[in-house]
């Protein structure tokens, strides 16, 4: 039985470890809502087609970010039993898998105007996005290296410096916008195309220093030495930790494009609303992510000192603050709904009265959901933290598609409840993949340990 007093070590290294993550999170969101409202001052129909690319985008990088997620608990468990040699080895093929799945994913963007035309977009629409992508798809190779770097460096409890990057990225990126979107001080406007362009610039620079970094803290494990010669072994394990993680991700994000869908199936205001809950319900949720990222790393140096007693208190230790951290996101959101989604609508929009309608329930709703998203992102981190991936992605899945989807479709859709029935199906599924991903943690890994 853990007592309170055993989980304040375990929290105050989850708290050091974690909080610059949560920055990190918070300033990497910023970079999307910043692109958003450049974006949308320069030409809406612009702005509508990059969130089209944006979206293919993000859904191809996620399935490969998996192969970077799975470097940080495999560096963590090996940094923690002093083998630095495989330290080096993980990472480096964290680089090839992540590299080799770039270079697959590559001519999805280069050829991606068809695509888009197949999915019943406007030629036009289509035109741009595949022109934004053109440019963009080669961002994928930095984008993953960005990764690999950040999942090598939290393993080994280097976490400030993701931090500091991230928020230099903020700053470069909105000044690279400005040039090249706008065309100021002499440079070409380029629109959308500015936006691809200044999006690859800042992955280059943040892989640049983060890859700079690590060399300079870490010269010893020289990892960047025969970085071309291939670890078969280790290179397995990487693929075979890293693609579960990437696919379990993907569910969860296609959920909540689903969840859009149906939206849009009931109503232009309904659909705005659902954006502005999401924006809300996503800054929340980066605050989880970034501890749970702290989690895969203290619950992967346990693992790798084999060392059961700490598992269990860092497992109720996570989960602790994270429902602290919900406690308190519950009480600002059910408080205070209306003028956080006034933050979002001009007071002039003649929708405005609409949205704040339906906008009021859905960031209740968001609240409602905040422990169990807290709770299911916490439980699956602390099970990559032990190296078991692949039965928590098919949980996660039957949560997110089994139970979630078709019970927002049933309330929102079938039984008229609208927008809120929709979020209420996110809730449910994701209560689920809380309950089971706990009762896999604590039920079968730690129980069986």
């Amino acid at each position: 039985m853990v007592q309170l007093a055993d989980l304040r070590p375990h929290v105050r290294a989850l708290l050091v470890l974690g909080l610059p993550l949560v920055g990190g999170q918070i300033a990497q969101v910023s970079i999307q809502i910043i692109d958003t409202l450049m974006l949308g001052r320069y030409d809406l129909e612009v702005l509508a087609a990059v969130v089209l690319a944006t979206s293919l985008f993000f859904s191809v990088f996620i399935v490969g970010a998996g192969f970077s997620w799975a470097v940080t608990p495999l560096v963590a468990a090996a940094s923690a039993g002093g083998d630095l040699v495989r330290v080096r080895r993980v990472t480096r093929m964290g680089f090839w898998a992540s590299m080799g799945y770039g270079a697959l994913a590559l001519p999805v963007f280069l050829w991606s105007e068809p695509l888009f035309l197949a999915l019943g977009q406007s030629p036009e629409m289509a035109r741009i996005a595949g022109e934004y992508l053109d440019i963009a798809g080669w961002g994928v190779f930095p984008a993953l290296a960005v990764m690999t770097l950040r999942a090598y460096l939290a393993g080994q409890a280097k976490t400030q410096v993701v931090m500091w990057v991230t928020i230099g990225a903020v700053f470069l990126n909105a000044g690279l916008n400005w040039l090249l979107i706008f065309g100021n001080w002499g440079f070409p406007e380029l629109g959308g195309r500015g936006a691809a362009a200044a999006s690859v610039t800042v992955h280059v620079a943040s892989a640049a220093a983060l890859a700079v970094y690590a060399e300079w803290s870490f010269r010893g494990q020289q990892l960047f030495v025969r970085l071309w010669k291939p670890d078969w072994a280790e290179l397995r394990q990487v693929f075979q930790l890293g693609w579960p993680i990437g696919i379990a991700t993907l569910a969860e994000t296609a959920l909540f494009s689903a969840a859009a869908v149906m939206v849009g199936w009931i109503g232009v205001a309904e659909l705005a609303a659902h954006g502005i809950a999401l924006q809300l319900a996503t800054v929340t949720f980066m605050m989880h992510l970034g501890l749970s990222q702290a989690a895969t790393v203290l619950m992967g140096r346990a693992h790798g000192r084999r060392d059961e007693e700490a598992k269990r208190g860092i497992s109720v230790a996570s989960l602790v603050v994270s429902l602290s951290v919900a406690a308190l996101t519950i009480a600002i959101l059910a408080a205070i709904p209306q003028p956080l989604i006034r933050l979002f609508v001009d007071a002039a929009d003649p929708m405005r009265d609409a949205i704040l309608a339906t906008g009021v329930g859905l960031v209740y709703m968001a609240a409602i959901f905040q422990l169990a998203d807290g709770a299911q992102v916490i439980l699956i981190s602390l099970l990559r933290g032990v190296q078991d991936t692949r039965v928590p992605m098919w949980l996660a899945a039957f949560s997110y598609w089994v139970v979630g989807a078709p019970l927002g479709y049933v309330l929102g859709i079938v039984a008229g409840v609208g927008a809120v029935g929709v979020w209420a199906g996110l809730a449910g599924g994701l209560s689920c993949a809380a309950v089971l991903l706990w009762h896999r943690l604590w039920k079968v890994k730690l129980a069986a340990a």
